[in-house]
């Protein structure tokens, strides 16, 4: 930062305070800083490297998203990147297809989900932050906070070259991603990793409806396609981690070819089996952790390093930006961060204001599936009413929980046609049993407060410290 100078202190040089350190810039911490920055913030923002991303995830944006972009002035970072409109997905289940479309009537026509290269955006991203003269982006690694008397100050980290660094603010955002090393500081994590996502790319092929996704609910394995360029499409195939085949020996290039090739859609298959041979497969967890905040004085916890839902919703970009629009609009009437505790106190509301449903953790049974693309087909406000949700235009947890009941039900009553027999009844009981194992323990972690009921949360309430009076 061209104001800041360095002191050193014992084999450490002391970065002087800035207002804000941003730790990560990915989609959340470059656009957090950005929006900070716009509002005069001084900021500094670490990044351990600032390379453009190569990831297999992050790659869908939703229209809910989309609209988050929009507010944050950021709308033209999906431009000039090859990015593909995104109107919503075809559901296919034994050879049928249900398309679900995102509710977009009401909106402008730019208004749509955004599918590209998470690398591209990102970088994007990273060059509208750093157009900010008060907005400083560092390469370095933070290797952790610095606490004083349960505040933290700051942060120790080490800059490229080397050197031992610290950085101190009044306030310290980290952002770093579902990999973060600073979690367990600021929240009581339990993350679960129920399957892994083997993704790669196809070439010279094109999805059966343009401009919309393809999800095969398949057996063993579901499969997620979707363009990300005008020339490429993503395919992701979601493996359990207890079937996770090797790819160094051979065996995920077998299980794809003899287990999952059978089940793509026809008019990809050869796309398919081209891009196996290429041998560019690669693997990442798809790990799901509820939000358990552990919030402590001084710091601020955002993004998939706070709060992760199954990839396979697409809707962690929608949140992460939904976040980035909480925080600042939250930050804005504050213009002195010097009092952490009741900074802290006051930011609580982040996190009863930012609840929003993830997926469940659980293996979708045959039965849940065959619900689900059958309640997708009845069309009308049930459709539009769950593409809605998972589009990030309705993020109401009282609307998914409906849906899920009614989807329930719906599979209930599906069971038991044409006359309910004993064994019916026990296969409508034991998926009742298996919708209730995803929904509740969920609303239990998350918090029932939280969710149904915030306007009795306390925390709703927060006024800014030196604003009494005045309800955020």
């Amino acid at each position: 930062m061209e104001e800041n100078c360095v002191n050193k202190h014992g084999n450490r040089e002391a970065v002087e305070t800035t207002d804000i350190i941003i730790v990560g810039a990915g989609v959340a911490g470059a656009a957090l800083a950005y929006s900070l920055g716009k509002d005069g913030r001084r900021v500094h923002v670490i990044e351990r490297d600032m390379n453009a991303p190569r990831r297999i995830a992050g790659e869908n944006l939703m229209p809910g998203g989309y609209l988050k972009l929009i507010e944050l002035g950021l709308e033209d970072c999906v431009d000039e990147i090859d990015a593909q409109r995104f109107l919503g997905y075809v559901l296919y289940k034994d050879g049928n297809g249900v398309t679900v479309s995102f509710p977009l009537d009401k909106f402008q026509s730019d208004v749509a989900g955004r599918s590209f290269h998470n690398g591209r955006f990102v970088q994007k991203l990273r060059d509208k932050a750093a157009s900010l003269h008060n907005v400083s982006l560092e390469q370095g690694t933070v290797t952790s906070l610095i606490e004083d008397n349960g505040t933290v100050k700051g942060v120790h980290y080490k800059d490229k070259t080397g050197r031992l660094l610290t950085a101190r603010a009044p306030l310290t955002v980290v952002c770093d991603g579902c990999f973060s090393n600073l979690r367990r500081s600021l929240t009581n994590p339990e993350v679960d990793v129920p399957s892994y996502f083997v993704g790669f790319r196809l070439t010279d092929c094109k999805l059966p409806k343009e401009n919309y996704g393809a999800v095969i609910l398949a057996d063993p394995s579901p499969i997620l396609l979707y363009t990300i360029s005008s020339t490429e499409v993503r395919c992701m195939v979601d493996i359990p981690c207890r079937n996770l085949p090797s790819v160094s020996d051979g065996e995920m290039a077998h299980y794809l070819r003899t287990l999952v090739a059978p089940k793509v859609l026809p008019e990809l298959h050869t796309a398919f089996m081209s891009a196996i041979e290429k041998d560019n497969i690669r693997v990442v967890p798809n790990k799901i952790m509820a939000a358990a905040p552990n919030p402590i004085p001084g710091a601020l916890l955002i993004g998939d390093a706070f709060n992760m839902r199954h990839a396979l919703t697409g809707g962690r970009m929608t949140v992460a930006l939904s976040d980035v629009v909480l925080v600042r609009d939250l930050l804005r009437p504050l213009r002195d961060l010097s009092d952490p505790y009741a900074i802290s106190k006051y930011l609580e509301s982040f996190y009863t204001l930012r609840k929003v449903f993830r997926a469940s953790s659980d293996p979708t049974m045959e039965d849940m599936q065959q619900a689900y693309f059958g309640y997708l087909g009845l069309g009308g406000a049930l459709s539009n009413g769950v593409s809605a949700l998972l589009s990030g235009l309705c993020p109401r947890p009282l609307s998914l929980a409906f849906h899920f009941v009614a989807m329930a039900i719906y599979g209930v009553g599906r069971l038991l046609l044409p006359f309910p027999s004993p064994k019916r009844l026990w296969n409508g009981a034991k998926l009742l049993w298996v919708a209730s194992s995803i929904l509740l323990p969920f609303i239990w972690s998350e918090g029932v407060r939280q969710m149904f009921f915030p306007l009795t949360v306390p925390a709703y309430y927060r006024t800014p410290p030196g604003n009494k009076g005045i309800k955020v």
